[in-house]
């Protein structure tokens, strides 16, 4: 399979600010904050925004409409991710560990592992355009629905089907991966809450524009 890193400086006309295409979604782009787990704002983010592509909305828009259907609201954490930011996130495994997000993020493995656990990607799907990472929230009150576990809290407690949850947490998981898959998605067996298109169309291809 070849791969190929298209890298331009503006973002290509497929790619649309996620928020603009569904309606009534919330975002919180981690990755554009202090709130992750290198600790800082990373390579790439230059707005708190979600990107993806055109087809990553219109199946975003039926989960919406899925996820209404239960009394749920759609959080995004992150959708498009630069190559640059990937490349930061390497670079950031191969530091002397500092202990500052270790205990949220990383709390039983070394900052090396990252990669190996299956964490974090050298080629990361999200650079394709079509992948997303969310959660799920109470539309009569707005707070998060439990999931037994933080975004990137990179352990096997955030893996589908993990021990150590309770049924709550398990049963809302299972909403989630329900209603992802019933929109076009696939799950990803180590993170609950990441979730990949299921016919991309960029399925070779990583970007490298700015989310700006």
């Amino acid at each position: 399979m070849n791969r190929v890193v298209e890298r331009r400086k503006t973002m290509k006309s497929d790619f649309v600010f996620v928020d603009e295409l569904v309606s009534g979604i919330r975002w919180d782009a981690k990755y554009a904050t202090w709130d992750n787990f290198t600790g800082k704002p990373v390579d790439g983010y230059a707005a708190n925004r979600i990107v993806g592509t055109r087809a990553l909305c219109a199946a975003l828009e039926k989960a919406r409409e899925n996820a209404a259907s239960l009394g749920f609201g759609l959080l995004l954490w992150d959708g498009y991710r630069p190559q640059c930011a990937v490349d930061c996130f390497l670079r950031w495994s191969k530091q002397p560990e500092d202990g500052r997000t270790k205990q949220k993020h990383y709390p039983n493995i070394d900052r090396s592992e990252i990669i190996e656990k299956g964490y974090v990607a050298a080629k990361s799907g999200h650079s394709r355009g079509s992948a997303i990472d969310l959660t799920l929230y109470h539309l009569a009150s707005g707070t998060l629905v439990p999931m037994g576990g933080d975004f990137d809290l990179m352990d096997s407690v955030s893996h589908h089907g993990a021990h150590g949850i309770s049924q709550a947490e398990a049963r809302n998981r299972q909403y989630l991966c329900s209603i992802m898959e019933a929109s076009g998605f696939v799950s990803y067996a180590c993170e609950w809450w990441h979730y990949s298109l299921k016919h991309e169309p960029y399925p070779n291809t990583y970007f490298d524009f700015l989310i700006a």
